[in-house]
């Protein structure tokens, strides 16, 4: 199991970003009393995203988070009427992909079936 991915984002941005792992599913909890200062955790099915607040973040050019996400089509109406930017991604084993841009540029990949 994966238990969390961390990813540094600007303080400016980390409301925005709450907002995004929001639409794909996850919810806000509570991170140790130590590290509440810095980061913000999100949850969903014992995976979890750490949004750590850094005002130099660094953003990968190609690596991204993966999630697999209930209803794809809806989920990608979501993040557009919110005004997440969605491209459309090649399909790979036989189920549609896009890319969401987070806020600060991290991309976040959205599946509508896992792999096999």
């Amino acid at each position: 199991m994966l238990q969390h991915v961390t990813l540094e984002v600007a303080p400016a941005d980390i409301e925005r970003s709450i907002e995004l792992w929001t639409l794909l599913g996850f919810r806000q909890v509570e991170p140790p009393a130590a590290l509440a200062e810095i980061f913000v955790c999100l949850e969903r099915e014992g995976t979890q995203i750490h949004l750590e607040r850094n005002e130099s973040p660094t953003v990968p050019p190609h690596g991204h988070a993966a999630v697999v996400v209930a209803d794809f089509d809806r989920t990608v109406e979501q993040l557009r009427e919110h005004g997440f930017e969605v491209a459309p991604g090649r399909e790979h084993w036989g189920a549609p992909r896009a890319k969401a841009l987070a806020p600060g540029g991290h991309r976040v990949e959205l599946m509508a079936t896992p792999p096999g």
